[in-house]
């Protein structure tokens, strides 16, 4: 009995204690920082037609509960799927569909876009891609899009085939070119019964996606920066080239990153279908190898860090025909002769202080010949990445790196989208340059 109540005592003795350290913060609960990168964030959320709607007010209501203020603008198809009042009630603000709410009151797209810290398009229908990629203003999200200068981000949404169209990659690599986030859909069930990849990225998802961005450092890399980027085309006559595969994505990807992070980025670009960058890139066309290292010699020396993503051809005709070389016989021999090694050259002339990256897209004995390659042209990284890996190398919207130092210390990152490899290129970079 007397044991008893000698417990009771030291129990209640024990509360006050802990009580009295809470109140004069002698100890507190460890906290997750992440958990803070959206605490007085001002987010917009788009919300656009599509059976995926359902899922805003779960996405609504995770980013409140991580302390961010949300902001709604829905399409008008959007309220056919969730009214606006859900919304309006879980981010406790007004939810837009319209430039006008009643006769008098104005809802100014311009200035919902400058408040946002990040715009979230989610679901992003293939149509809202389409309009955004090609500046089609219509209604109040695509105005907030196009007024916008925070991070845009967008979750589609979509069947599976109307997701792998040409028309729908192409636009998703305009927008990409422009400096844009995206968030893949996931692979499952979608809405027709088919199977495959177009459901949107669970909320949960999105949200992790939106405080990692938030953690990164602050973006005030105010370098010079040069990326290489394409193939190069090299011409047997007025017809006919020698090039390759490549199709830019990753080195524009690069240079939108930099872009983005303030540096001040030069982009020497070969032929490639992306039309548009971001307005704070020059970008230099060029067509032939020698075209591209004239280029980026005339620039070199400017600059802070050079990035080599471009697929500069190896061999380059000995002659080129005048005329349309006709067809004869069943054999044609062609005599081709090694054309300037870019990187190489320019690692000769490396400064101090300088910084060269490069790329080694291989399908055997990977990492050797990628040191080799690093050691050779003088690099102080290089890139590797293999067409062994499923989603790898040339034409992917996606890509799978090794990191590799001049030390031989290798960094392996996960398949993910070339933007996504570029912001960890873009974090290699500002982590070296503060050890400098």
């Amino acid at each position: 009995m007397h044991c008893g109540w000698f417990f009771i005592y030291i129990r209640k003795i024990w509360r006050k204690f802990f009580l009295l350290c809470i109140r004069n913060k002698l100890f507190q609960p460890a906290i997750n920082s992440q958990a803070l990168n959206l605490k007085g964030k001002n987010i917009l959320i788009g919300v656009t037609g599509s059976i995926a709607s359902y899922k805003s007010a779960l996405l609504v209501r995770l980013l409140i509960k991580a302390g961010a203020t949300v902001q709604v603008v829905m399409t008008q198809a959007a309220t056919e799927f969730i009214t606006p009042l859900t919304l309006s009630v879980l981010s406790k603000n007004p939810v837009y569909t319209t430039f006008t709410s009643g006769q008098d009151e104005w809802n100014n797209h311009v200035d919902l876009a400058l408040a946002a810290d990040a715009i979230i398009i989610a679901p992003a229908t293939a149509k809202t891609l389409a309009k955004c990629a090609i500046g089609n203003c219509d209604d109040l999200l695509t105005a907030v899009y196009l007024s916008a200068r925070c991070p845009i981000f967008f979750a589609p949404a979509m069947d599976l085939d109307m997701f792998h169209h040409p028309s729908t990659t192409r636009n998703i690599a305009s927008l990409q070119s422009f400096g844009n986030f995206f968030i893949q859909p996931e692979y499952g069930e979608l809405a027709s019964g088919l199977t495959g990849d177009g459901r949107m990225a669970e909320p949960e998802t999105i949200v992790s996606r939106l405080k990692d961005h938030f953690a990164r450092q602050p973006l005030a890399f105010t370098k010079r920066v040069l990326v290489t980027a394409g193939p190069t085309v090299e011409s047997l006559d007025p017809v006919r080239f020698i090039s390759n595969h490549s199709s830019g994505k990753m080195g524009y990807a690069i240079a939108a990153a930099f872009a983005a992070a303030g540096a001040q980025v030069t982009l020497v670009s070969g032929p490639t279908s992306i039309k548009s960058v971001p307005p704070s890139i020059r970008r230099i066309q060029v067509g032939t190898a020698q075209q591209m290292l004239d280029a980026t010699t005339a620039h070199f020396n400017e600059q802070d860090v050079v990035i080599f993503a471009a697929a500069v051809a190896d061999y380059t005709p000995k002659f080129v025909a005048d005329q349309k070389i006709k067809k004869q016989g069943s054999e044609m021999a062609l005599e081709l002769i090694k054309t300037a090694d870019i990187a190489g050259t320019l690692g000769q002339q490396k400064r101090d202080g300088q910084l060269l990256i490069g790329f080694a897209l291989e399908t055997e004995n990977e990492v050797a010949h990628a040191l080799e390659k690093l050691n050779r042209k003088n690099l102080d990284y290089i890139i590797l990445n293999s067409l062994n890996d499923a989603g790898a190398g040339f034409a992917h919207d996606t890509n799978k790196i090794t990191v590799i130092d001049r030390k031989g210390n290798k960094r392996l990152f996960e398949l993910k989208s070339k933007e996504e490899v570029a912001q960890d290129i873009l974090e290699i970079v500002i982590d070296q340059w503060k050890k400098v």
